[in-house]
C-alpha cells in the first residue's frame, strides 16, 4: 500500500511523486484531468530549478527539449528599443525556456520507468485525518465513488482551487488583478534573433501598460504571446485565476492588432495553435500544511507570472518536501522534521508573492531594459535562521547554514581520468558531510563516516592527493584550490538531501554536529 497521496499531475506533483520514489516511498498520485492541458503556461526555467533537476538526473533530457533564453528586448514608447542580455557566466545554467506540457510529458515519462502511472480521472472528494493517518474519499470523473482509502499523507499539488486546501480550511487570503489577460501559441515573422523574448509596451496614467509579450518556444519562430485583453473578450464568468478554459479564447486577428499597435516594425502572427484567456491573483496560504497534510506548489501561493517564478517556486517546495517525508514516512527521521517544510518555504512563498506583485505594479516604469535580477535565478533562496538548520560557526566567510551548496568545478579523485564537479560528488540521497581534512586525519574521519552510515555519507577534501584512501571515505583532492575558495580549510559542512546546508561548524569534530545529526536525521555522530 502507498503511503503517501500526491493530489495534482501538474509539474509540482509530479516532481514530488518522483522525488518520493527517488528516496524510496512509496505514492500514488492523482489527477482530476483525463488529459494534461495542451496550454503553453510556464515558460521559463530557472537556474535554481535546473540544479534541482540535475540531482533528480533529468537536467540533460530537459536542456535538450528546450531553449535557452538568451535576453530581452524592450520596446517602451517613446524610448529606442533595448536589448538586455544578462551574464550568468558565474552560474553552472542559463535561464532555459521549456513549455510546461513538454516538462510534464519528461517527469511523466520518468515516473513511469519507476512504474508509477498518473491515476486520472481521479477526484479527491474528501478527506479527514486523525493521529495515525488520512482518509480519502476518492471519485471518478462522473461523481460514482471510486475508492475509500487510507494514507500516511497527503500533499496537494492541485493548484489555485486547492480542494486539498479547503478541506483543511486553510484561509488563502490575498486579491486579484481586475484586468483580463490573453495567450497565444503563434509563429511570427520578424527579424528578434532566436531565443530573445520581447515585451513592448506603452504606459497609461493611472492604469496598467498597454502590452504586447512574447516568449520563445523550442521551435524555431515559434512563441508563447500575452497581452491585455480587449473589453469585447471579458465576458464574464471564469473562475478567479489561472487559465479560463471554459471561456472563449483570443483569435489570431486580436493577438496581431496588439502586435500591430505597439511594435515599431512589423510582425506577422500566424498559425495560433491555441489561446485562452487568463487571471491573475496573489495569494499566500495561511500555513503550508494542517497535521498530515500538505500543500505545494499554486495550492500554496499564486502570484504574477513577472519572472516565471510560479512553478519553479513549486518545483522547489516538491523537491524541500520529499526527502523530508520520505525519511518521516521510512522512520529515519523524527515527525518534528516535516516543521521545517513550512518554516522554510512559506517565506520563500511571500516573498516571491511580494517581488512579483512590486514587478508587475512598475510595469513599463522603467525606462530601458529589464534589471539584472539574480533573485530571480533563484540561487540566493536561503533557509538561514530557521529552525532546522544549525550555525555553529556565526562569523565566518563563506556559504551559511540554509544556504544553498555552491558548486566547484575540476575535483580530481585517484583513478578517475577526468575532474569531477562538487554537484557529482553531492548527487544522491543521503546527506553528506564535507570537510577540508588534512593526510593525517584521515582515518579518523573515516572512522566517523563508519559510524555514521547509513545515515550519512563523508566526503574528505585534501589540498594534496592522499597516498591512499581510508576505507568507507571518499577522498577528493582540490588541485585548484577552488574548494578552498568557496569553502575554506576550516569549516564542516553537512549538505542535506536538498542541497542546502543544514549545519555548519568549525571543525568535523564541533559538538553541535551530533546534535543536528540526532535531530534532524536520527543519526549519532
Amino acid at each position: 500500500m502507498a503511503d503517501i497521496l500526491v493530489v495534482g499531475a501538474g509539474p509540482v506533483g509530479l516532481t514530488l511523486a518522483l522525488e518520493l520514489a527517488r528516496h524510496g516511498a512509496r505514492c500514488r498520485i492523482i489527477d482530476k484531468r483525463p488529459a494534461p492541458l495542451p496550454y503553453c503556461r510556464a515558460i521559463g526555467v530557472t537556474p535554481r530549478t535546473l540544479e534541482v533537476w540535475e540531482a533528480m538526473g533529468i537536467a540533460r533530457d530537459m536542456i535538450d527539449a528546450g531553449i535557452w533564453l538568451a535576453g530581452l528586448r524592450s520596446i517602451v514608447h517613446g524610448v529606442p528599443p533595448n536589448d538586455s542580455r544578462p551574464s550568468l557566466d558565474d552560474l553552472p545554467y542559463s535561464m532555459l525556456g521549456l513549455p510546461q506540457y513538454e516538462t510534464e510529458a519528461h517527469l511523466t515519462r520518468q515516473l513511469a520507468r519507476r512504474g508509477i502511472a498518473i491515476e486520472r480521472g481521479t477526484v479527491l472528494a474528501c478527506l479527514a485525518q486523525d493521529t495515525e493517518g488520512v482518509a480519502v474519499r476518492l471519485e471518478a470523473g462522473d461523481g460514482s465513488v471510486a475508492e475509500e482509502a487510507r494514507f500516511s499523507y497527503v500533499v496537494g499539488c492541485d493548484g489555485a482551487h486547492s480542494t486539498v486546501r479547503r478541506s483543511l480550511g486553510i484561509a488563502f487570503e490575498g486579491e486579484a488583478f481586475p484586468m483580463l489577460f490573453m495567450l497565444g501559441d503563434v509563429q511570427i515573422g520578424w527579424d528578434l534573433p532566436r531565443g530573445m523574448a520581447l515585451r513592448a509596451l506603452r504606459p497609461v496614467e493611472n492604469a496598467a501598460p498597454d502590452m504586447f509579450i512574447a516568449i520563445p518556444l523550442p521551435e524555431p519562430g515559434r512563441y508563447r504571446v500575452s497581452a491585455l485583453a480587449p473589453d469585447g473578450l471579458d465576458a464574464g464568468g471564469g473562475s478567479e485565476h489561472g487559465l479560463q478554459a471554459e471561456l472563449p479564447g483570443p483569435d489570431l486577428a486580436t493577438l496581431q492588432e496588439v502586435a500591430d499597435r505597439l511594435l515599431p516594425e512589423p510582425a506577422t502572427l500566424s498559425d495560433l495553435r491555441w489561446s485562452s484567456l487568463f487571471r491573475i491573483s496573489m495569494r499566500l496560504a495561511a500555513r503550508y500544511g494542517e497535521g498530515r497534510v500538505f500543500l505545494a506548489g499554486d495550492a500554496a501561493h499564486i502570484h504574477p507570472p513577472t519572472g516565471g517564478q510560479g512553478m519553479n517556486t513549486g518545483i522547489q517546495d516538491a523537491y524541500n518536501l520529499a526527502w523530508k517525508l520520505a525519511r518521516v514516512a521510512g522512520g529515519t527521521a523524527p515527525a518534528a522534521l516535516l516543521d521545517s517544510y513550512d518554516a522554510e518555504r512559506r517565506p520563500v512563498g511571500a516573498d516571491v508573492v511580494a517581488r512579483t506583485r512590486a514587478a508587475s505594479e512598475n510595469y513599463g516604469r522603467e525606462r530601458g531594459g529589464a534589471p539584472d535580477r539574480l533573485a530571480d535565478t533563484q540561487i540566493l533562496i536561503s533557509y538561514r535562521g530557521t529552525p532546522w538548520v544549525s550555525e555553529d560557526a556565526p562569523n565566518a566567510s563563506g556559504p551559511a547554514a540554509g544556504d544553498r551548496a555552491p558548486d566547484v568545478q575540476s575535483l580530481a579523485r585517484h583513478g578517475f581520468g577526468f575532474r569531477l564537479r562538487l554537484f557529482d560528488v553531492l548527487r544522491g540521497t543521503e546527506p553528506v558531510l564535507l570537510a577540508h581534512v588534512a593526510p593525517g586525519a584521515l582515518e579518523d574521519f573515516a572512522a566517523l563516516g563508519r559510524t555514521l552510515a547509513p545515515h550519512v555519507r563523508t566526503v574528505a577534501l585534501t589540498a594534496t592527493p592522499p597516498a591512499a584512501e581510508p576505507f568507507g571515505l571518499s577522498v577528493y583532492h582540490d588541485p585548484d584550490g577552488a574548494f578552498a575558495v568557496a569553502y575554506g580549510t576550516e569549516m564542516a559542512y553537512l549538505v542535506r538531501p536538498d542541497g542546502h546546508i543544514g549545519w555548519r561548524g568549525p571543525s568535523w569534530h564541533a559538538p553541535g554536529l551530533a546534535g543536528y545529526l540526532g535531530r534532524v536525521f536520527g543519526a549519532e555522530g
